[in-house]
């Protein structure tokens, strides 16, 4: 098995920046993607961004310009850079591993912003 350790998440004020990391240990074959989901309070799940083997990106609509995706492969983690965060960012972030193909994911990591 999988298991993935998250860090950085925490309480900011409009505008302001937090890095959200989560490193993945275990019986690791090959990671094809790692991604951040986010799920506010009344809401879905939904995917914030995701990073591929190769390194393709992806992000919701609402992030892009201000949120960054990076992966440090020999470290096996990722790394969300998170800017001119929004009260609306406000939500449990979660990691999310593909795992030679089976899913992981870690404990959640609240991200506060206040106004």
């Amino acid at each position: 098995q999988v298991q993935l350790v998250e860090s950085g998440g925490g309480l900011v004020q409009a505008g302001g920046s937090l890095r959200l990391s989560c490193a993945a240990s275990g019986s690791i074959v090959t990671i094809n993607r790692m991604a951040w989901y986010r799920q506010a309070p009344g809401k879905q799940r939904e995917l914030v961004a995701s990073i591929t083997n190769d390194g393709r990106t992806n992000y919701a609509d609402s992030v892009k310009g201000r949120f960054t995706l990076s992966r440090d492969n020999a470290k096996n983690t990722v790394h969300l850079q998170m800017n001119n965060l929004k009260p609306e960012d406000t939500a449990v972030y979660y990691c999310n591993v593909n795992e030679n193909y089976r899913l992981y994911w870690g404990q959640g990591t609240q991200v506060t912003v206040s106004s």
